[in-house]
Protein backbone atom coordinates (compact mmCIF):
# COMPACT_ATOMS: atom_id res chain seq x y z
CA UNK A 1 0.00 0.00 0.00
CA UNK A 2 2.72 2.49 -0.24
CA UNK A 3 4.49 4.26 -3.43
CA UNK A 4 7.73 2.19 -2.80
CA UNK A 5 5.97 -1.23 -2.93
CA UNK A 6 5.71 -1.06 -6.78
CA UNK A 7 9.17 -1.30 -8.44
CA UNK A 8 7.18 0.88 -11.21
CA UNK A 9 6.59 3.72 -8.85
CA UNK A 10 8.22 6.95 -8.88
CA UNK A 11 11.07 5.88 -11.71
CA UNK A 12 11.76 8.77 -13.00
CA UNK A 13 10.00 9.23 -15.99
CA UNK A 14 8.00 6.39 -16.04
CA UNK A 15 4.21 6.80 -16.79
CA UNK A 16 2.50 5.15 -13.77
CA UNK A 17 -0.67 4.85 -12.59
CA UNK A 18 -2.32 3.30 -9.91
CA UNK A 19 -5.74 1.65 -9.83
CA UNK A 20 -7.55 0.53 -6.78
CA UNK A 21 -9.79 -2.88 -7.28
CA UNK A 22 -12.76 -3.49 -5.10
CA UNK A 23 -13.42 -6.63 -4.15
CA UNK A 24 -16.31 -7.57 -6.24
CA UNK A 25 -16.39 -8.59 -9.63
CA UNK A 26 -18.04 -5.79 -11.08
CA UNK A 27 -15.21 -3.38 -10.16
CA UNK A 28 -12.68 -6.02 -11.23
CA UNK A 29 -14.11 -5.35 -14.48
CA UNK A 30 -13.69 -1.98 -14.61
CA UNK A 31 -10.16 -1.96 -13.55
CA UNK A 32 -9.49 -4.61 -16.24
CA UNK A 33 -10.51 -2.73 -18.64
CA UNK A 34 -9.15 0.69 -18.09
CA UNK A 35 -5.64 -0.86 -17.27
CA UNK A 36 -5.58 -2.65 -20.49
CA UNK A 37 -6.44 0.81 -22.54
CA UNK A 38 -3.74 2.55 -20.65
CA UNK A 39 -1.23 0.17 -21.22
CA UNK A 40 -2.00 -0.66 -24.55
CA UNK A 41 -3.33 2.80 -26.26
CA UNK A 42 -1.42 5.09 -24.11
CA UNK A 43 1.66 3.20 -22.70
CA UNK A 44 0.90 2.83 -19.07
CA UNK A 45 2.26 1.06 -16.54
CA UNK A 46 -0.61 0.46 -14.22
CA UNK A 47 -0.63 -0.82 -10.73
CA UNK A 48 -3.60 -2.33 -8.89
CA UNK A 49 -4.11 -2.61 -5.35
CA UNK A 50 -7.26 -4.05 -3.36
CA UNK A 51 -8.52 -2.40 -0.61
CA UNK A 52 -11.91 -2.22 0.88
CA UNK A 53 -14.60 0.63 0.70
CA UNK A 54 -13.36 2.77 3.04
CA UNK A 55 -9.68 1.97 3.31
CA UNK A 56 -9.34 3.38 -0.42
CA UNK A 57 -10.80 6.39 0.22
CA UNK A 58 -7.89 7.02 2.54
CA UNK A 59 -5.22 5.65 0.62
CA UNK A 60 -6.75 8.14 -2.74
CA UNK A 61 -6.62 10.81 -0.51
CA UNK A 62 -2.64 9.89 0.53
CA UNK A 63 -1.99 9.49 -3.18
CA UNK A 64 -1.27 5.91 -2.09
CA UNK A 65 -3.77 5.12 -4.97
CA UNK A 66 -4.57 7.40 -8.31
CA UNK A 67 -8.14 6.45 -8.97
CA UNK A 68 -11.14 4.67 -7.78
CA UNK A 69 -13.48 3.78 -10.36
CA UNK A 70 -16.68 2.46 -8.33
CA UNK A 71 -18.01 4.04 -5.59
CA UNK A 72 -21.12 3.05 -4.06
CA UNK A 73 -21.72 6.55 -1.99
CA UNK A 74 -19.52 7.46 1.62
CA UNK A 75 -20.95 10.44 2.15
CA UNK A 76 -18.30 10.82 5.16
CA UNK A 77 -15.43 10.21 3.58
CA UNK A 78 -16.75 12.34 0.59
CA UNK A 79 -17.52 15.46 3.48
CA UNK A 80 -13.92 14.81 4.28
CA UNK A 81 -12.11 14.49 1.60
CA UNK A 82 -13.81 16.00 -1.47
CA UNK A 83 -15.39 19.26 0.30
CA UNK A 84 -13.07 20.13 3.23
CA UNK A 85 -9.60 18.20 2.46
CA UNK A 86 -9.83 18.54 -1.19
CA UNK A 87 -7.50 16.17 -1.47
CA UNK A 88 -10.23 14.31 -3.76
CA UNK A 89 -11.53 15.18 -6.77
CA UNK A 90 -14.46 13.83 -8.21
CA UNK A 91 -13.86 11.63 -11.39
CA UNK A 92 -17.62 11.50 -12.84
CA UNK A 93 -20.61 8.99 -13.27
CA UNK A 94 -19.21 5.47 -14.04
CA UNK A 95 -22.30 5.16 -16.14
CA UNK A 96 -23.66 2.41 -13.91
CA UNK A 97 -26.68 2.99 -11.66
CA UNK A 98 -26.04 0.56 -8.65
CA UNK A 99 -29.11 -0.94 -6.38
CA UNK A 100 -28.60 -2.96 -3.57
CA UNK A 101 -31.71 -4.41 -2.03
CA UNK A 102 -32.89 -8.19 -0.82
CA UNK A 103 -33.71 -11.15 -3.57
CA UNK A 104 -35.45 -14.08 -2.89
CA UNK A 105 -34.88 -16.99 -6.10
CA UNK A 106 -37.66 -16.41 -8.28
CA UNK A 107 -38.48 -19.48 -8.14
CA UNK A 108 -39.46 -19.28 -4.78
CA UNK A 109 -41.17 -16.31 -5.64
CA UNK A 110 -43.25 -17.79 -7.64
CA UNK A 111 -44.73 -20.32 -5.09
CA UNK A 112 -45.40 -17.81 -2.79
CA UNK A 113 -45.92 -14.37 -4.39
CA UNK A 114 -46.05 -12.42 -1.40
CA UNK A 115 -42.76 -13.15 -0.22
CA UNK A 116 -41.45 -10.53 -2.06
CA UNK A 117 -43.36 -7.39 0.08
CA UNK A 118 -41.14 -7.24 3.40
CA UNK A 119 -43.97 -7.29 5.50
CA UNK A 120 -45.00 -10.71 4.77
CA UNK A 121 -41.04 -12.02 5.65
CA UNK A 122 -41.37 -13.31 9.27
CA UNK A 123 -45.23 -15.71 7.62
CA UNK A 124 -41.90 -17.47 6.22
CA UNK A 125 -38.96 -17.15 8.73
CA UNK A 126 -38.68 -20.62 8.86
CA UNK A 127 -38.54 -21.44 5.36
CA UNK A 128 -35.14 -19.47 5.68
CA UNK A 129 -33.94 -21.13 8.80
CA UNK A 130 -30.36 -22.25 8.61
CA UNK A 131 -27.18 -23.73 11.17
CA UNK A 132 -26.02 -20.49 11.11
CA UNK A 133 -29.17 -18.29 12.20
CA UNK A 134 -30.72 -20.64 14.67
CA UNK A 135 -34.36 -20.24 15.17
CA UNK A 136 -34.41 -17.54 12.87
CA UNK A 137 -34.88 -16.72 8.82
CA UNK A 138 -31.46 -16.33 7.39
CA UNK A 139 -30.66 -12.98 5.88
CA UNK A 140 -27.51 -13.74 3.72
CA UNK A 141 -25.35 -10.67 3.04
CA UNK A 142 -22.20 -11.00 1.33
CA UNK A 143 -19.12 -9.24 3.19
CA UNK A 144 -19.11 -6.72 6.35
CA UNK A 145 -16.90 -4.71 4.79
CA UNK A 146 -19.82 -4.10 1.85
CA UNK A 147 -22.44 -0.99 2.24
CA UNK A 148 -25.05 -2.73 4.55
CA UNK A 149 -28.02 -1.37 6.75
CA UNK A 150 -29.13 -5.07 7.00
CA UNK A 151 -28.66 -5.28 10.86
CA UNK A 152 -30.89 -2.08 11.43
CA UNK A 153 -33.31 -2.88 9.14
CA UNK A 154 -34.13 -6.77 10.85
CA UNK A 155 -34.12 -4.66 13.95
CA UNK A 156 -36.03 -2.14 12.86
CA UNK A 157 -38.52 -3.50 10.86
CA UNK A 158 -38.82 -6.46 13.57
CA UNK A 159 -38.21 -9.31 11.46
CA UNK A 160 -37.49 -12.56 12.82
CA UNK A 161 -34.22 -12.73 10.97
CA UNK A 162 -30.74 -12.84 11.43
CA UNK A 163 -27.91 -11.36 9.48
CA UNK A 164 -25.05 -13.79 8.15
CA UNK A 165 -22.29 -12.64 6.59
CA UNK A 166 -20.88 -15.35 3.90
CA UNK A 167 -17.65 -13.71 4.14
CA UNK A 168 -17.29 -12.61 0.04
CA UNK A 169 -19.17 -12.26 -2.75
CA UNK A 170 -17.52 -14.86 -4.44
CA UNK A 171 -18.60 -17.00 -1.11
CA UNK A 172 -22.03 -15.59 -1.55
CA UNK A 173 -22.28 -16.73 -4.96
CA UNK A 174 -21.53 -20.18 -4.25
CA UNK A 175 -23.92 -20.18 -1.70
CA UNK A 176 -26.77 -18.91 -3.62
CA UNK A 177 -25.57 -21.35 -6.39
CA UNK A 178 -25.95 -24.30 -4.07
CA UNK A 179 -29.05 -23.25 -3.17
CA UNK A 180 -30.31 -22.68 -6.32
CA UNK A 181 -28.98 -26.04 -7.68
CA UNK A 182 -31.52 -27.82 -4.82
CA UNK A 183 -34.48 -25.23 -4.87
CA UNK A 184 -33.58 -24.53 -1.66
CA UNK A 185 -35.32 -21.44 -0.42
CA UNK A 186 -33.11 -17.61 0.01
CA UNK A 187 -33.12 -14.51 1.37
CA UNK A 188 -30.11 -12.74 0.52
CA UNK A 189 -28.63 -9.20 0.28
CA UNK A 190 -27.48 -8.52 -2.94
CA UNK A 191 -27.14 -5.96 -6.01
CA UNK A 192 -27.25 -5.10 -9.44
CA UNK A 193 -25.39 -4.72 -11.50
CA UNK A 194 -24.20 -7.97 -10.96
CA UNK A 195 -24.13 -11.31 -13.75
CA UNK A 196 -25.51 -13.64 -11.79
CA UNK A 197 -28.84 -12.99 -12.09
CA UNK A 198 -28.09 -14.16 -15.75
CA UNK A 199 -27.44 -17.55 -14.13
CA UNK A 200 -29.63 -17.31 -10.59
CA UNK A 201 -33.13 -15.21 -11.48
CA UNK A 202 -33.66 -13.87 -8.77
CA UNK A 203 -36.89 -11.26 -7.87
CA UNK A 204 -36.29 -8.17 -5.33
CA UNK A 205 -38.00 -7.98 -1.93
CA UNK A 206 -40.13 -4.94 -1.50
CA UNK A 207 -38.74 -2.99 1.48
CA UNK A 208 -40.46 0.27 2.79
CA UNK A 209 -39.81 3.07 -0.05
CA UNK A 210 -36.46 5.25 -0.04
CA UNK A 211 -36.87 8.86 1.38
CA UNK A 212 -34.27 11.54 0.98
CA UNK A 213 -32.41 11.18 4.23
CA UNK A 214 -34.39 8.44 5.34
CA UNK A 215 -30.44 6.40 5.89
CA UNK A 216 -29.32 9.43 7.31
CA UNK A 217 -28.77 7.49 10.98
CA UNK A 218 -27.36 4.27 10.27
CA UNK A 219 -28.79 2.33 13.91
CA UNK A 220 -32.22 4.16 12.82
CA UNK A 221 -33.02 2.58 9.19
CA UNK A 222 -36.04 1.07 8.17
CA UNK A 223 -36.06 1.81 4.18
CA UNK A 224 -35.35 0.27 1.24
CA UNK A 225 -31.53 1.24 -0.29
CA UNK A 226 -31.59 3.83 -2.62
CA UNK A 227 -30.48 3.70 -6.97
CA UNK A 228 -27.22 5.17 -6.66
CA UNK A 229 -25.26 6.25 -9.96
CA UNK A 230 -21.67 4.82 -9.07
CA UNK A 231 -18.78 7.70 -9.23
CA UNK A 232 -15.39 7.59 -9.76
CA UNK A 233 -12.85 9.73 -7.60
CA UNK A 234 -9.48 10.77 -8.43
CA UNK A 235 -6.90 11.76 -6.32
CA UNK A 236 -6.30 15.76 -6.51
CA UNK A 237 -3.10 15.77 -7.11
CA UNK A 238 -3.66 13.52 -9.88
CA UNK A 239 -6.84 14.34 -11.32
CA UNK A 240 -4.79 17.92 -11.93
CA UNK A 241 -1.08 16.36 -13.25
CA UNK A 242 -2.21 13.01 -14.35
CA UNK A 243 -1.70 14.14 -18.01
CA UNK A 244 -3.17 11.90 -20.20
CA UNK A 245 -4.18 9.28 -17.50
CA UNK A 246 -6.28 11.14 -15.72
CA UNK A 247 -8.24 12.67 -18.39
CA UNK A 248 -9.06 8.93 -19.90
CA UNK A 249 -10.33 7.94 -16.65
CA UNK A 250 -12.59 10.89 -16.64
CA UNK A 251 -13.93 9.77 -19.88
CA UNK A 252 -14.19 6.50 -18.52
CA UNK A 253 -18.43 5.75 -18.59
CA UNK A 254 -19.41 2.52 -19.77
CA UNK A 255 -22.77 0.97 -19.51
CA UNK A 256 -24.38 -1.87 -17.07
CA UNK A 257 -24.22 -4.26 -20.05
CA UNK A 258 -20.69 -3.76 -20.58
CA UNK A 259 -19.80 -4.25 -17.26
CA UNK A 260 -21.97 -7.39 -17.18
CA UNK A 261 -20.38 -8.83 -20.23
CA UNK A 262 -16.41 -8.46 -18.83
CA UNK A 263 -17.70 -9.71 -15.40
CA UNK A 264 -19.43 -13.11 -16.85
CA UNK A 265 -16.19 -13.32 -18.91
CA UNK A 266 -13.85 -13.52 -15.35
CA UNK A 267 -16.71 -15.05 -13.28
CA UNK A 268 -18.38 -17.19 -15.20
CA UNK A 269 -15.82 -17.86 -17.79
CA UNK A 270 -12.67 -18.01 -15.68
CA UNK A 271 -10.57 -16.03 -18.02
CA UNK A 272 -8.23 -13.90 -16.66
CA UNK A 273 -9.22 -10.03 -16.48
CA UNK A 274 -6.71 -9.07 -18.82
CA UNK A 275 -8.02 -11.51 -21.38
CA UNK A 276 -11.87 -10.39 -20.83
CA UNK A 277 -10.69 -6.89 -21.23
CA UNK A 278 -9.01 -7.45 -23.99
CA UNK A 279 -12.18 -9.27 -25.61
CA UNK A 280 -14.82 -7.04 -24.74
CA UNK A 281 -12.10 -3.99 -26.25
CA UNK A 282 -11.86 -5.98 -29.45
CA UNK A 283 -15.93 -5.90 -30.18
CA UNK A 284 -16.53 -2.70 -28.79
CA UNK A 285 -13.88 -0.34 -29.90
CA UNK A 286 -16.64 3.03 -30.72
CA UNK A 287 -17.48 2.80 -26.69
CA UNK A 288 -13.74 3.30 -26.09
CA UNK A 289 -12.22 5.55 -28.67
CA UNK A 290 -14.62 8.42 -26.95
CA UNK A 291 -12.25 7.90 -23.86
CA UNK A 292 -9.02 8.42 -25.59
CA UNK A 293 -8.06 12.08 -24.63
Amino acid sequence: MTRQASPFANARGAKTVTLSVQSWVGAQANVAVAQYLLEHELGYRVDTVQVDEVPAWDALSQGRVDALLEDWGHPEQEQRYVKDKKTITPGGDLGVTGHIGWYVPTYLAEQHPDITDWKNLNKYADLFRTAESGDKGQLMDGSPSYVTNDKALVNNLDLDYKVVFAGSEAAQITQIKQFAKEKKPFLTYWYSPQWLFEKVPMTEVKLPAYKEGCDADPAKVACAYPHTPLQKYLNTDFAENGGDAAAFLKNFEWSTEDQNEVSLMIAEQRLSPEEAAKKWAERHESTWKAWLP
